[in-house]
């Protein structure tokens, strides 16, 4: 096995987290992560067990995130890669016909509850003088389709968030915006529908993304990246 790594991840409950949480844990990795569903959290701890730490918590919440990232750091010292995955996705709709309500939660999680946990787990990252912070963007953080304007516009601002935050980084260390490709699930259903059944699930996808996270170094600092 490669060296241990310590990793730490956002939006564990479902999904590409969930697959991710899963898969580091399985090639001996160790992993803190966080989700908002408190009953999905504590069932992947039940699984995982320890040396791994999940916390229910809303990575919107700033000084929630303070508290855990003080306790992960503690615990385990600071994270070898970051994984800002957790996002939600608006319903599909044209962009004049989104609540401000639902426009707002979309900002808020996809780029504030991304800079809220760089704000608290990278200054020991810099200290260490060693990390990787892999901030989740999409195809349609290079792209646009219609009815999903308010997820282009948060993946859009992670690729100028993340390559801005490559250029401030010490030497040692990276940022990297990446695009997981096009999986099954429940995010992709809401807006393929059915035909979100044609691509690779969670689970196979992690599989080639795990390895290919682990890679990362700090000669991709600021490269634009997709797995596969």
């Amino acid at each position: 096995m490669s060296e241990q790594r310590r990793i730490v991840l956002t939006g564990v409950s479902r999904g590409l987290g969930r697959a991710m949480a899963r898969e580091f844990a399985a090639r001996g990795h160790v992993v803190a992560g966080c989700a908002r569903n408190e009953r999905r959290v504590e069932e992947l701890a039940r699984e995982l067990g320890g040396p791994h730490q999940f916390a229910a918590l809303d990575v919107t919440d700033d000084a929630a995130v303070a508290r855990w990232a003080a306790e992960v750091i503690e615990r385990m010292g600071p994270p070898d890669l970051l994984i800002n995955n957790a996002a939600l996705i608006n319903r599909n709709a044209p962009l004049w016909e989104v609540p401000a309500e639902e426009f707002d939660r979309v900002i808020d999680v996809n780029l504030k509850g991304v800079a809220n946990t760089i704000r608290h787990f990278l200054p020991a990252m810099i200290r260490a003088g060693r990390g990787v912070v892999v901030n989740f963007s999409s195809g349609w953080g290079r792209s646009t389709s219609p009815e999903v304007a308010p997820y282009c516009a948060t993946k859009w601002g992670i690729e100028g968030l993340t390559q801005a935050l490559a250029q401030e980084l010490p030497r040692g260390l990276a940022a990297v915006p990446l695009n997981p490709g096009i999986i099954h699930t429940e995010m992709l259903e809401s807006c393929f529908g059915a035909a979100a059944a044609s691509y690779p699930d969670p689970a196979t996808w992690a599989r080639t993304a795990v390895p290919f996270l682990l890679g990362l170094g700090p000669r991709d600092n600021g490269r634009p990246l997709t797995v596969g």
